[in-house]
């Protein structure tokens, strides 16, 4: 009886000290990703960046700026991949540790 009053208090104790890990690595992974995310949309997601603010106001493109901005997409796709990559995983780690 007494070993298991022992055991069960252990348990109790140590339950709050994994949630209290587990909301500080959730806080910690969120401040991760809202440190990194703005520089991100700035260089990757921003209509002005990618080229495309022209298009948005209706603005007549010739064939050889249609080229030159699918060019300059699949440039700033290729760069912008890894780091689209990296957030997804914060995201999916942010997902995995709250539950």
């Amino acid at each position: 009886m007494r070993q298991m009053a022992l055991s069960l208090f252990v348990l109790w104790t140590l339950t709050p000290a994994g949630c209290q890990t587990k909301s500080a690595k959730v806080k910690q992974l969120q401040d991760q990703y809202n440190a990194e995310y703005p520089s991100y949309a700035k260089e990757c997601i921003d209509p002005v960046t990618a080229g495309s603010s022209g298009l948005l106001t209706g603005e007549q493109l010739t064939p050889e700026q249609i080229a030159a901005l699918e060019t300059k997409k699949k440039e700033r796709d290729a760069r912008c991949k890894p780091e689209a990559n990296r957030l997804a995983q914060i995201q999916k780690e942010i997902i995995a540790a709250q539950q």
